[in-house]
């Protein structure tokens, strides 16, 4: 089986190139056959009173590109802008990977895979603002 394969819980909602899918009573499995779809866990999604730091800031905007509220050439600036902030404060080794990644799939218009590597550096960020607070 080839593309993407979404596992939903029961009555689990999926955004799928701007409509909500509700999952029925049990688990399942969805394989999205078209490439370059724009695909969003709704238990996923950043509220937009959730955008209080850089890295959600950051992932919001490419969580905008894959609901359709933002077009991609419009978000694409922003993006990368906000990439590049990151990496002038995320130095690691992991970090830099992730932005690479994530900057990388912006140039390529593949936003879920942008949002896939920055959302993986939310609990670095967290981790860096609670030690900052201490």
């Amino acid at each position: 089986m080839t593309g993407l394969v979404l596992k939903l819980g029961p009555h689990e909602r999926v955004l799928i190139n701007g409509a909500v899918v509700e999952n029925g009573d049990r688990r399942s499995r969805l394989a999205i056959m078209t490439p370059n779809a724009n695909i969003l866990r709704l238990r996923d999604a950043i509220h937009p009173e959730q955008v209080n730091t850089p890295v959600r800031r950051v992932c919001y905007i490419a969580q905008m590109v894959l609901s359709g509220n933002a077009e991609a050439s419009d978000a694409r600036m922003q993006l990368l802008r906000g990439i590049e902030q990151l990496s002038q404060v995320l130095t690691d080794h992991d970090s830099r990977t992730q932005l690479t990644i994530a900057s990388t799939a912006v140039l390529e218009d593949q936003h879920y895979q942008a949002l896939k590597a920055l959302r993986s550096l939310l609990p670095r960020e967290e981790r860096l603002f609670a030690a900052a607070r201490a």
